[in-house]
């Protein structure tokens, strides 16, 4: 047990020591307030304060973790060993930088409650972080300090002993559209073979014909080919399904049809299965506590994934709507246009609501990558991108998780190239 002094303690210290001493390196700790009792302790103990009391391992702090609410900040990047660090401290502290409070600044996404400018859906872009415009956006730097501060408690504490975790892979799969052409009724398939006759897109006017006639399996059923894939490789793929009323922004089929409903448990036999709530339910508390019952009424389970594929994030709302309905898992955090580290972490948080100043009893689960990049990018460089950032990910036994969507395995997509990059992301020959 690692004993931690501190003048005051505040839920941010309480979050940020529990994150990087308790989650990440495995270490219980106990904080306290009294000096003798700081004093007395013959065991592990570190000072975290503007000074040092006596000889113990101290680290210098900076305002963050003490304040309430937000307030302008400050952030001075500073080369550390091979990599990044901000908020600078003395040379007295154990560490040149305050890692705490900087973890929360990344963690706590707190530069996305600050004024910035919006992409044109609304959302917070990866330009507008500070990791991007420094240069460390695709490196997990949270779990590269924590695990340089492992180092820094080994010299000191020798005997210390630390829980050992495993580097691990997952993809998700997004299932906006479960069908291309099946099931979308006489006056959807009209249009859509209409609208494919004006762009000259004359296969797929077969191809509908063909699936509407019972002749071809639809392009973007293939979720036969990725339980193969599972079933062959023995790997996890999570599954998320939208389950919201027909709109401008949510095309997909009525939730309630057979089809649908019958491929939602098809991979619900093999896989974990999710929800991804459609475009109202993001600042919509009643429609999404509608379509997290949607999901469990079909697979008869509780609801325990979502994941945000494309709209903004709508940070702390969103992730109060899901703590309230009793979600406990996100899969949103990621940037959908740029591979990278969003909270500059890639192993799964809970949450911290600034604007409560509470620890929501959310876990969120950062992903890396979303597919839509890989349609824009040079594939080659791109997978030599994701393999040292899997790298990356390993030396911090940490988690590396991608977005795709089953259109990205169909007849109609680089399918190839998505297979390729499943099968490296999960080191399968």
């Amino acid at each position: 047990m690692l004993l931690i002094y501190t003048q005051k303690i505040t839920p941010r210290i309480v979050y940020t020591f529990k994150h990087i001493c308790t989650n990440i390196l495995g270490i219980p700790i106990k904080f306290t307030v009294k000096i003798e009792e700081f004093i007395a302790h013959e065991g592990m103990k570190l000072s975290y304060g503007k000074q040092a009391l006596g000889n113990e391992l101290f680290v210098q702090k900076v305002a963050l973790l003490m304040e309430q609410g937000l307030s302008e900040v400050e952030i001075k990047i500073q080369p550390w060993g091979e990599g990044f660090c901000f908020f600078p401290v003395s040379e007295n502290s154990a560490l040149p930088f305050d890692i705490f409070a900087a973890s929360f600044f990344l963690l706590s996404r707190y530069e996305e409650y600050l004024p910035h400018v919006k992409d044109d859906m609304g959302r917070f872009p990866a330009s507008e972080s500070v990791a991007y415009q420094e240069g460390f956006l695709q490196s997990p730097v949270v779990d590269i300090w924590a695990y340089k501060f492992k180092e820094v408690l080994q010299e000191r504490f020798p005997e210390i002993s630390f829980e050992k975790r495993k580097f691990h892979t997952r993809a998700i799969i997004a299932v906006e559209h479960v069908f291309s052409f099946q099931n979308k009724g006489f006056l959807r398939s009209l249009a859509g073979m209409h609208l494919d006759i004006i762009k000259f897109q004359f296969q797929k006017v077969i191809d509908r014909i063909q699936v509407l006639l019972r002749l071809k399996k639809d392009p973007l059923n293939i979720f036969g080919d990725l339980i193969a894939f599972i079933k062959e490789h023995k790997v996890p793929i999570h599954f998320m399904f939208q389950l919201s009323d027909f709109s401008i922004y949510d095309r997909n089929i009525n939730y309630n049809r057979n089809p649908y409903r019958s491929i939602i448990k098809y991979v619900g036999d093999y896989a974990k299965v999710g929800l991804i709530p459609g475009y109202f339910a993001y600042e919509n508390f009643k429609i999404l506590r509608k379509e997290k019952l949607r999901l469990e009424n079909t697979l008869h389970t509780p609801l325990e994934r979502v994941i945000n594929v494309k709209y903004n994030l709508n940070i702390p709302e969103f992730y109060t709507f899901l703590t309230e309905l009793e979600i406990p898992a996100d899969y949103s955090m990621g940037y959908p246009e740029a591979l990278g580290f969003r909270a500059g972490t890639c192993n799964p948080f809970l949450f911290y609501d600034i604007n409560t100043e509470t620890t929501l009893p959310l876990k969120v689960h950062p992903y890396i990558f979303n597919s839509n990049i890989v349609e824009h990018a040079n594939f080659e460089k791109f997978t030599t991108e994701i393999g040292k950032i899997l790298s990356a990910v390993k030396k911090v036994d940490g988690s590396f998780k991608a977005i795709f969507k089953n259109q990205d395995f169909s007849e109609y997509s680089n399918h190839k190239d998505c297979y390729t990059l499943l099968k490296q992301i999960y080191e399968v020959r």
